[in-house]
């Protein structure tokens, strides 16, 4: 009975433990969730304007005169994803120390001794004493590393107005699934914008877009093949050479 606890209890730690150590081994993800403003701001009330019922150019859905811009929730807006990403580090450290010791004896003096056989007695003894030990030490450290990166991302998706916030501004998000030769292509967006932003086509440039989360990931064979298994992961996870 005793066994069977205590065998118990340590599986239960080795899994625990594996799990905090392959807790860092997931794929990184992003939380589409609208951010906290969004949700704790008012959305903006509805007015009902008096419109003359004697204009033939104001009336209905589909105003004849109207601006096509995305104005209201579940509006389509397109967002032009144009993302560059350019970084360069250089970086170089030198070291070097040199250590010198000296040690030595026959510290006895014979000065002022007029006895001839107590000089000698004390050249003998410094004789003896007289050990000594140098020592010689010297470090040297010289490393170097550069780093550059250059990545472009664009390309476009539509996202809808998902609410209007009280001061005016949308919150939208939008979503594309492309299914090519058994290769998804997933493509996310969502973030805050401004409707002045909104240019005369009905679109926005993702620079303009703030809290921007931007997904775009592969999924299938060829996405599989150039990851690592999570058997792999987690000995790397600790292994600690």
């Amino acid at each position: 009975m005793k066994i069977t606890i205590l065998t118990t209890f340590a599986l239960l730690f080795a899994i625990l433990t594996l799990s905090g150590c392959t807790a860092g081994l997931t794929d990184p993800e992003i939380n589409f969730e609208p951010p906290k403003y969004v949700e704790q701001m008012p959305a903006r009330e509805e007015k009902k304007d008096f419109a003359s019922t004697g204009s033939i150019f104001g009336q209905g859905d589909n105003p004849l005169f109207s601006d096509h811009k995305a104005m209201n929730v579940n509006d389509i807006v397109t967002v032009v994803i144009s993302e560059t990403a350019k970084s360069s580090n250089a970086g170089a450290k030198q070291l070097s120390e040199t250590d010198t010791s000296n040690l030595g004896g026959g510290i006895f003096s014979s000065a002022g001794a007029a006895n001839g056989s107590v000089k000698a007695g004390v050249n003998n003894l410094n004789g003896y004493s007289d050990v000594g030990f140098n020592s010689n030490s010297v470090t040297n450290y010289k490393g170097q590393g550069t780093a550059t990166k250059d990545a472009s991302f664009t390309t476009t998706v539509s996202a809808r107005v998902v609410k209007i916030l009280k001061n005016g501004n949308y919150f939208i998000s939008g979503r594309r699934e492309i299914l090519i030769d058994d290769q998804k292509q997933l493509i996310q967006i969502s973030g805050v914008i401004r409707p002045y932003d909104i240019d005369q086509y009905n679109n926005i440039n993702s620079s303009q877009v703030s809290d921007a989360k931007i997904l775009y990931k592969t999924e299938g064979d060829v996405d599989r093949a150039n990851k690592q298994g999570w058997g792999t992961k987690a000995i790397q996870s600790i292994w600690p050479f």
